[in-house]
């Protein structure tokens, strides 16, 4: 059980992930110790999952941001398997969901310009033997970005 003490932490190690002991400390009203001791416990207990580091695609030359969805023609255990393979060893798909409704897959993809997201979608995607179709969209702007969960 999670207390309002807690709750806080995770906030604010969602909002910077580099705080140190002391810094949650002072946040939190605590010593530093107690602090690193809850930090310590709340990544045992699964609640934390990892530190990560957001880096800019822009500078990196990754242009263009899509979502893909990938609509599958047939749905046995192997095709899943092979195209979750596929999924992993794609470097440009940063992230999959499968979903309920019409697509069987939604995937955030960043690619250097549009004939790098034509590359993905007509040379990786379309040649997989499950895939019968995708649908993509192009991210124009991203008035939110990837905010933290709410605690």
């Amino acid at each position: 059980m999670l207390d309002d003490i807690d709750l806080r932490l995770l906030s604010a190690l969602q909002r910077d992930a580099q705080l140190t002991a002391q810094d949650l400390g002072q946040l939190l009203h605590l010593s530093p110790s107690q602090a690193g001791r809850r930090r310590q416990r709340l990544e045992s207990a699964g609640y934390i999952r990892g530190y990560t580091t957001r880096v800019d695609a822009i500078r990196l030359g990754l242009n263009v941001q899509g979502f893909v969805q990938v609509h599958l023609g047939t749905h046995g255990p192997e095709n899943a398997r092979s195209f979750s393979q596929l999924l992993d060893r794609t470097p440009e798909i940063v992230s999959a969901w499968t979903l309920t409704g019409d697509a069987d897959y939604l995937l955030r993809v960043y690619c250097e310009d549009l004939p790098g997201l034509n590359r993905l979608i007509h040379e990786v995607l379309l040649p997989h033997p499950a895939v019968a179709r995708v649908q993509s969209q192009i991210v124009m702007d991203q008035p939110k970005r990837d905010s933290p969960l709410p605690t």
